[in-house]
């Protein structure tokens, strides 16, 4: 693998006596599209700022391109950010806003009014270019940001929550054209966002952050399916999370004594012994509903509590008998052909593969 692009090794950021980014160490590599995501206060803006230049670590250092860039200013890096409120020069208009690095760069004015009508067209929004920004609807303000960074054609860009403003429906047609630029282009998109359906709609990596630490970096399905702790667990999805300790440790399953009964799970990576603290994690989608007792090792009864409905899927809210909560995500017609009332006994049961150890605690 040839070396990343980019390098934090040990950064630390401090406020006074606060500390927003811990000992931080993480490659990001050329061409891939990284998110950065997390409650707020968690580092991820922080973390953004620092390799943007806006922030300078209290320790540790960050490298890009195998240059040490503590104190590289931000002017002196190639490394653009499109900010979440946009920062558009509203006196200017979608063209005179794309041109204006170009313009700060020396670039003569045949030339960067060219390249700039060139990357509106890249946008669909050229037929706007001479209207005043102040005029355009949030979307196609988005567009006018995005052209104005990658008009410079960066090696990397940086995006803090550029989406967070916009409607529901924009957001999906955006992450559309985020995605195919980065593809297109190759460039290096770090993304910071708190939006899981974001992160994991568009980026090769996830880092997620958690009180200035990294709890977990990895591809968008391995987090979700197999999250690496119990914070991770809890921030993304929909996931049942039981608790127990060990009372068997097989080559083929592990077995969990919990207050809800005993369940199987796959053997973790890590070591495990009999008689030690132990919590699994099993997605709300991999979780089986049946008004039958199933023949599955790992069932229990519980009774539902309420359901949540959301387009064609619905999340079923449960409890079993020992005041334990279970969800389960279930397309309409499948809860339809059940037929089930609030307060109704039913089953769940999950195959030992969809359980999945997690190490340690994290809260």
């Amino acid at each position: 693998m040839t070396d990343p692009l980019v390098t934090f090794r040990n950064v630390e950021k401090r406020f006074g006596d606060f500390v927003a980014v811990r000992d931080l160490n993480l490659d990001i590599h050329a061409g891939e599209f990284l998110a950065i995501m997390g409650s707020s206060g968690c580092g991820k803006t922080t973390t953004l700022r620092m390799l943007a230049g806006l922030e300078t670590p209290t320790g540790g250092e960050i490298h890009i391109g195998g240059k040490l860039m503590n104190d590289v200013k931000p002017h002196e890096r190639d490394t653009p950010l499109v900010w979440q409120s946009l920062a558009l020069f509203p006196f200017l208009t979608a063209r005179e806003n794309v041109e204006f690095g170009l313009q700060m760069r020396g670039v003569d004015k045949a030339e960067r009014k060219r390249r700039a009508l060139d990357w509106l067209g890249r946008m669909d929004i050229a037929e706007f270019a001479d209207r005043n920004v102040d005029t355009l609807s949030g979307g196609q303000k988005q567009r006018v940001a995005l052209a104005r960074s990658l008009v410079m054609e960066p090696q990397m860009l940086l995006l803090d929550e550029p989406l967070s403003a916009l409607d529901a429906n924009l957001v999906i047609r955006m992450q559309g054209v985020l995605t195919r630029l980065q593809k297109e282009l190759g460039i290096t998109f770090v993304y910071v966002t708190h939006s899981q359906s974001e992160a994991f709609a568009m980026a090769d990596r996830v880092v997620i952050m958690s009180q200035g630490d990294i709890a977990q970096v990895g591809t968008p399905k391995d987090i979700y399916r197999a999250p690496a702790n119990r914070f991770v667990a809890e921030f993304v999805g929909r996931n049942n999370i039981l608790t127990g300790k060990v009372d068997q440790v097989g080559a083929q399953a592990i077995s969990i004594l919990t207050p809800s009964g005993r369940f199987s799970a796959k053997p973790p990576e890590h070591e495990i012994q009999t008689g030690q603290d132990a919590s699994f994690v099993v997605s709300a989608d991999l979780v089986s509903l049946s008004r039958d007792m199933p023949e599955d090792e790992n069932k229990v009864q519980v009774t539902l509590i309420s359901e949540e409905f959301i387009g064609s899927v619905v999340t079923l809210f449960l409890e079993s008998s020992d005041g334990h909560d279970f969800k389960v995500q279930m397309q309409e017609r499948e809860v339809l052909n059940l037929d089930l009332a609030a307060d109704q006994t039913v089953w769940l049961s999950w195959s030992t593969e969809n359980a999945h150890i997690l190490e340690g605690a994290r809260t």
